[in-house]
């Protein structure tokens, strides 16, 4: 099946990194909770007759041809409205253009990482929301709300999953079944240096972004984060250094590959042998679809284990929603269309069901409203990739254990410099989990939460 030409990592740190989260000018001031001035609320939604005109916009790519053909269904189901859909450098020009206010598009896409700090520039859609705010994920509701009003229309769901090799698991004798807490999966990867002595079975992250974002889905689990609803850090705590303590012992015990996400090197140790477990989001599914050759099939998707014995089985690893700017000429309509491709059932099949962009589905993510998440009615197909397997059931599965969390501060990407850095030191064994977590809080808070 296709894949995205360009793949998650890079989509993400353009989400997050350069420029998304470190603003400049008197966003970067501005943290959850400290908006300045009275919110715009929508409070109406359009009927089917409808008429009007809108521009949204989205990335360019494979998602932008997803989109324009579920706007394809939007338009059947409203003809009067005219959609012009633009390919649009967000992370480069939706900033500015929401505070000058100048040639605004009515709706954009958007990541979650940078709603919590930029809620005075877009419309609050709290009261627009309201019907389906029960049957939407916790955690997308969370990211997406500033002093109890909501300000995105949440779409996707990222859900950590372990990714194992079947055939080496089974040669191990370990049953990914029974992989149900860490510390099950330390010793699923002893078991296997048992077998092999060249194996270090756990990916841990080599790149210094991506490995925050991947500590980030570790703690997402245990219910916490790096800041709180009100931007305050929170590393220092027994969530974080549970987390921490477990990296560094496996990596005294010589479990760990430590790469960076499929470059060769990563690529070369997955497929020989020397990579088994990787715990990632959904996203994954790009390896073993286009990236992979000799080990094409050989691997499976479980639910993350837990860090406790019947704790949440996921946490999640990126994510985006859609905003509406308080200045937009239409928000109405931009609702009309962003309530129709997340919460309509015509809607989120167009996005996430068999296109001509992706025959077999959109695999990368899932809905983040939960009566889209069925698993008696998958929105893609199994991954022939993946053995066969229903990606689509494991995922969704796992997607309903994800907890709530706060809005990601807009210090978040520049905190990189501190723990994600600290962090990959941890994982080379030049520092221990107390080190990480002394140094790192220290720096955040004297270089980016005092100074905003």
């Amino acid at each position: 099946m296709p894949q995205p030409t360009v793949p998650r990592r890079r989509v993400l740190r353009g989400a997050l990194g350069a420029g998304a989260l470190a603003l400049a000018g008197p966003l970067a001031a501005c943290a959850p909770g400290s908006s300045s001035s009275e919110p715009r609320k929508l409070t109406g939604t359009p009927g089917a007759s409808a008429k009007g005109e809108i521009t949204i916009w989205n990335r360019s790519g494979d998602l932008f041809k997803v989109f324009d053909k579920a706007i394809d269904a939007f338009r059947k189901a409203y003809p009067n409205v005219k959609v012009n859909h633009q390919a649009v450098d967000i992370d480069a020009k939706l900033a500015n253009t929401l505070i000058t206010g100048t040639d605004l598009p009515d709706g954009s896409f958007w990541d979650d990482a940078k709603i919590g700090s930029q809620a005075e520039h877009l419309y609050d859609l709290t009261d627009l929301i309201a019907p389906y705010r029960e049957q939407t994920s916790a955690y997308k509701l969370s990211v997406n709300t500033v002093d109890g009003r909501i300000y995105g229309v949440p779409w996707d769901l990222d859900p950590g999953l372990l990714w194992y090799r079947e055939d080496l698991l089974e040669d191990a004798g370990v049953d990914p079944a029974g992989l149900k807490t860490y510390d099950d999966l330390l010793a699923a990867a002893r078991a296997l240096k048992e077998k092999n002595s060249s194996a270090r079975p756990i990916h841990m992250e080599k790149d210094p972004f991506l490995g925050q974002l991947w500590l980030e889905m570790l703690a997402n689990q245990q219910g916490t984060s790096l800041a709180d609803a009100d931007g305050k850090v929170r590393l220092d705590s027994k969530e974080y250094r549970t987390i921490l303590t477990w990296i560094r012992d496996a990596v005294d015990d010589g479990l760990v590959t430590h790469g960076e996400y499929l470059k060769q090197a990563d690529l070369a140790a997955l497929e020989n042998g020397q990579q088994a477990l990787v715990p990632w989001a959904v996203w994954w599914s790009f390896a073993p679809q286009q990236l992979l050759k000799k080990t094409k099939g050989k691997w499976r998707a479980a639910p993350l284990p837990a860090w406790t014995p019947g704790g949440a089985r996921s946490g999640a690893m990126g994510g985006s929603s859609f905003i509406i700017p308080a200045k937009a000429k239409n928000p109405e309509l931009a609702w009309l269309l962003y309530e129709f491709l997340c919460f309509k059932q015509p809607g989120y099949t167009a996005v996430y069901g068999p296109s001509s962009v992706y025959p077999g589905g959109l695999t990368t993510s899932v809905p983040s409203y939960t009566p889209a998440r069925r698993a008696d009615k998958p929105l893609f197909q199994p991954v022939a990739a993946l053995g066969g397997q229903d990606l689509w059931k494991v995922a969704v599965d796992a997607a309903a254990t994800i907890p709530a969390a706060a809005p990601i501060p807009a210090w978040w990407t520049k905190s990189v410099d501190y723990l994600g850095n600290n962090l990959q030191r941890l994982m080379e064994g030049g520092m221990r989990p107390d080190d990480v977590i002394d140094d790192s809080t220290r720096k955040i808070q004297r270089n980016l939460v005092d100074r905003a």
